[in-house]
């Protein structure tokens, strides 16, 4: 997801992506712990999804 897209959207919206972020990161935890998780480079991109949703949420906070 990029960030130009994301900052389209409104906080409302924002906070539904990172619930559902946050939901499938858990859900790729689990995966890693039972050792079902095949391409664990799909964690690596949910968390920086993740920081990247945190930070537009910051900027339009404060403008």
């Amino acid at each position: 997801m990029k960030a130009s897209e994301l900052r389209s959207k409104d906080q409302a919206e924002l906070k539904t992506e990172l619930n559902d972020l946050l939901k499938a990161q858990f859900g790729l935890r689990m995966q890693l712990a039972t050792q079902q998780l095949t391409n664990t480079s799909q964690l690596k991109k949910v968390r920086r999804d993740i920081a990247r949703v945190k930070t537009v949420m910051n900027s339009k906070g404060k403008a």
